[in-house]
C-alpha cells in the first residue's frame, strides 16, 4: 500500500512531531495497520475506524448506540488478529483428558460474535417496532416525504426549517444518526410527516450500511424522498453519485427511478455565477429546487413542489416505450405526469403518473400486461 521510501519519511515526520495518531484515507487490512504501528510506533486507524469514532460520538438514542456498537463489533471481529498475539496462549485443559482448550483469541471472538447476535435481535425487534408505526401511520393517513443526501449537506437545517423544530443540526459530519419524524404543513394545507435520516459517505463499508438498514427502511416507505445536495461543494456531482449508489445498495432504485426532488441547498454561499447556473438548470429540471434552509430563500417552492406531486392523483406506472413509438411516447407526456425517465439504444424507459383511466387506455393501446 505504501512504498518504503514513503513509509521511511512519513515515519520521519511522525517521529519529529511527536505524533501519537496516524489516520489513513483508505480501508486497512489487520496485518497493514499492525506493521504501520510497529514501523511508526504510533496508533493507526483506517478510514472506517474513523467513522466509527465519529458514529460512536455522536450517536444519542438507544437504537443510534445500538446501530454504531454493532458495526463496530463487526469490524473489530475481523481484527483481533491485530497485536493480540499475547492472546494465542493456551487457557485451561490441561491434563489426561482435556485438550488444550481455548485461546483467549477464540474466546474473544466468540464472545463478540454473541454479542453481535444479540444486538442483531434487539434492532430487529426495533424494526419491528418501526413497522408497526409505519402502519399506524398508513391508517392515518398522512403522506410520508423522507429527507436523504450525503453527510452535512443540511438536511437537519432544512428538517429544522420546514417543520419549526430544534433536531440537533451542526457543521459537522453524521450530525444525525438517528431518524426523527415530524408533522408539517403544505401550502394546500394539507399535513405530512418529514423524516430526517442518516447521511451518506463515499466508500461506506458494506456492514456499515447494515447496521444502518433499520434507521434507512423509513426511506422505502416514504411516499416522496427529497434528496438534498450540497450545492456550494465542489464534489456535490460526485456525492450526488455516492447518494444515489447507497440507495441502490439499500435496494431504493424504486425512488430512484421515480424521480428523486433535488433540493440544491446553500444557495446563501453561491457565488452570483454559479446561482445563475444552477437557475438555468432549474429551469430544465422540474424536480429541481435552488434553496437556502439558513436563509429559507426556496423553501417555499420545495414545499410547492412536493404538494403538487401529492395532488397528482393515479399511480405511478414505470413504461418501456420504443423510441420509435413517437405517438405513444407524446401521448404519455400529454395525459401523464413524467417524474423520471432514461434512455437507452432501443427504449425510453419512464416512470409515469397516470390515473387509472388513462392506465386501462395505455393497456388497450399498447396491450401491456
Amino acid at each position: 500500500m505504501i512504498g518504503g521510501g514513503t513509509l521511511e519519511n512519513l515515519g520521519a515526520v511522525i517521529s519529529e512531531n511527536g505524533i501519537g495518531l496516524v489516520i489513513i484515507d483508505a480501508p486497512l487490512s489487520p496485518v497493514q495497520q499492525r506493521n504501520l504501528e510497529k514501523r511508526w510506533r504510533a496508533k493507526v486507524i483506517d478510514r472506517t475506524g474513523l467513522i466509527l469514532e465519529i458514529f460512536g460520538a455522536r450517536a444519542r438514542t438507544h437504537e443510534g448506540r445500538l446501530q454504531v456498537e454493532l458495526a463496530a463489533l463487526s469490524y473489530q471481529r475481523s481484527r483481533l488478529v491485530r497485536s493480540w498475539t499475547h492472546l494465542e496462549r493456551q487457557r485451561g485443559g490441561f491434563g489426561f483428558l482435556g485438550g488444550p482448550g481455548e485461546s483467549q483469541l477464540e474466546i474473544d471472538r466468540r464472545l463478540i460474535g454473541e454479542r453481535i447476535a444479540r444486538l442483531k435481535r434487539e434492532l430487529e425487534a426495533i424494526r419491528r417496532t418501526r413497522a408497526l408505526h409505519r402502519k399506524a401511520r398508513r391508517r392515518v393517513p398522512y403522506p410520508v416525504v423522507a429527507l436523504v443526501g450525503y453527510t452535512n449537506a443540511g438536511k437537519s437545517t432544512l428538517f429544522n426549517r420546514l417543520t419549526r423544530s430544534s433536531v440537533a443540526a451542526g457543521d459537522m459530519l453524521f450530525a444525525t444518526l438517528d431518524p426523527t419524524m415530524r408533522r408539517f404543513e403544505l401550502p394546500s394545507g394539507r399535513p405530512a410527516i418529514l423524516s430526517d435520516t442518516v447521511g451518506f459517505i463515499s466508500d461506506l463499508p458494506t456492514h456499515l450500511v447494515a447496521a444502518f438498514r433499520a434507521t434507512l427502511e423509513e426511506v422505502t416507505e416514504a411516499d416522496i424522498v427529497v434528496h438534498v445536495r450540497d450545492a456550494h461543494h465542489p464534489d456535490s456531482e460526485a456525492q450526488h453519485e455516492d447518494v444515489l449508489k447507497v440507495l441502490a445498495e439499500l435496494g431504493l432504485e424504486e425512488p430512484v427511478e421515480d424521480g428523486l426532488i433535488e433540493a440544491m441547498n446553500k444557495a446563501d454561499l453561491l457565488d452570483p455565477a454559479s446561482r445563475a447556473t444552477l437557475r438555468n438548470q432549474q429551469l430544465h429540471n422540474s424536480q429541481r429546487v435552488l434553496l437556502s434552509a439558513v436563509t429559507g430563500e426556496g423553501c417555499g417552492a420545495l414545499l410547492g413542489l412536493i404538494d403538487r406531486r401529492l395532488e397528482s392523483e393515479g399511480r405511478i406506472m414505470r413504461l418501456d416505450v420504443p423510441l420509435t413509438d413517437g405517438k405513444t411516447l407524446a401521448w404519455i407526456y400529454d395525459r401523464g405526469e413524467v417524474i423520471g425517465r432514461r434512455d437507452d439504444n432501443e427504449a425510453a424507459h419512464i416512470s409515469v403518473r397516470l390515473s387509472d383511466a388513462d392506465i386501462s387506455r395505455l393497456r388497450h393501446r399498447q396491450s401491456l400486461h
